[in-house]
């Protein structure tokens, strides 16, 4: 298994920004999908996840703000982010839940929200 995040960088607040995960090594398409994260000091939080089918679920914290998506067809999913805040300020991982008995991850993206 290989999840590889891209699209992190410094935003300013209310600004957007679009993370994207590359995955391999498993059948995509049949597996749920997570958005992850983890700020200075804090525990990791889910954020959102979509179903193999595209049913999707998200923090109350970025509910209207974030959305995933993802493309079976090409092995992807992503987390736009709109109306950013100092607080989602973190890093970002994708995650595979529970395959074959474990819970993989990527490498994370850094998210600077900033003026």
């Amino acid at each position: 298994v290989q999840l590889v995040e891209s699209g992190g960088g410094l935003v300013q607040p209310g600004g957007s920004l679009r993370l994207s995960c590359a995955a391999s090594g498993f059948t995509f398409s049949s597996y749920w999908m997570y958005w992850v994260r983890q700020g200075p000091g804090n525990q990791r939080e889910l954020v959102a996840s979509i179903s193999s089918g595209g049913t999707t679920n998200y923090a109350l914290s970025v509910v209207g703000r974030f959305t995933t998506s993802r493309d079976n067809a090409k092995n992807t999913v992503t987390l736009q982010m709109n109306s950013v805040r100092p607080e989602d300020t973190a890093v970002y991982y994708c995650q595979l839940p529970n395959f074959r008995g474990r819970d993989y991850w990527g490498e994370g993206t850094q998210v600077t929200v900033s003026s």
